[in-house]
């Protein structure tokens, strides 16, 4: 068993992380960190803690001290400013899902398990928005145009995390489709980074618990279909469909669904892809990548059979 830490649990993502620790065949859980939480039970931060099947959970410490433990394996689900700070041990595993360490970080790897796998201990989990864009497009990247290339991005409201936000207020929300950081999301460099070009993105919240769809225009050389059917086709995440992906199904998983289309009228494609923000989005993938780095079942412990209503 693989001793494992995980930092920041309070927050959405480590909340998701944590049950995805809990059902791993391979992972022992030895630290729980969250500075709001320290000193209190699991069941501080949901009652369904206590029944996990697992027995009693650690109890919450201080996250310094949850990094301190030793485990052999930490996932950390803190702001960019705080894990920036992080001292981190020697030989331990770190999975960051933060945007702190995703570009020009030295001796950390970013990691899109499909595409670009882990290729040291210190990994950079993508952004969601990233993880959806790419997977959508890195595969057929040689064949596109750079300067024609434009993503649409939808996302649930966990996308903004836990903490108290005016863009989050359900007044905000509620029967409304908001554009926000359009011309400057910071997962723009990160999807130019791994794809080679920059990219025209635009983000939007949409009135929706979680998951995330990228529609994304082309203009292609080819064919797009096969080289994605390529790219998955051993693939047990992502699935290259022939219909529209739905995000309802993704909901609640770590799955991907990907498929292109031409548009009749231009001739331009459109590909699309659906994840669940905090899925494939931030724990499953962060726990796919840990997978891959220790050398495990690449979807041990993930969400992504049965048929949800």
């Amino acid at each position: 068993m693989v001793t494992t830490a995980v930092l920041g649990v309070s927050g959405f993502s480590g909340q998701e992380t944590l049950d995805r620790v809990l059902a791993h065949p391979d992972l022992e859980l030895v630290a729980l960190g969250s500075d709001s939480l320290a000193g209190q039970a699991a069941t501080a931060l949901d009652p369904r803690l206590g029944r996990n099947g697992h027995g009693p959970l650690p109890q919450f410490v201080p996250n310094e001290e949850a990094l301190a433990v030793g485990a052999e394996l930490v996932f950390c689900c803190l702001d960019a400013e705080a894990a920036a700070a992080l001292e981190l041990p020697a030989e331990t595993v770190v999975v960051d899902l933060s945007d702190a360490h995703r570009i020009g970080a030295d001796g950390w790897c970013y990691a899109l398990p499909e595409l670009a796998p882990p290729t040291g201990r210190l990994i950079a989990n993508p952004g969601c928005y990233a993880t959806a864009a790419l997977l959508a497009l890195a595969p057929i990247a040689a064949t596109i145009d750079p300067t024609s290339v434009v993503v649409d991005g939808k996302s649930g409201i966990s996308g903004a995390g836990r903490g108290l936000k005016e863009r989050s207020h359900a007044a905000v929300v509620l029967d409304n489709v908001t554009a926000y950081a359009v011309g400057e999301h910071r997962h723009s460099p990160e999807i130019a980074q791994l794809l080679g070009f920059p990219i025209t993105f635009v983000p939007h919240v949409v009135p929706l618990r979680r998951g995330l769809v990228c529609t994304c225009y082309v203009t292609t050389s080819e064919d797009p279909r096969p080289l994605l059917e390529a790219a998955y086709a051993d693939s047990h995440v992502v699935a290259v469909l022939d219909t529209v992906p739905d995000v309802a199904r993704v909901q609640g998983t770590d799955a991907a669904e990907v498929a292109a289309f031409q548009d009749a009228s231009t001739g331009r494609w459109i590909v699309i892809c659906a994840i669940d923000n905090l899925g494939k989005g931030a724990a499953g993938q962060a726990v796919q990548n840990a997978n891959f780095a220790l050398g495990l079942e690449e979807t041990a412990g993930l969400r992504l059979s049965g048929v949800l209503v």
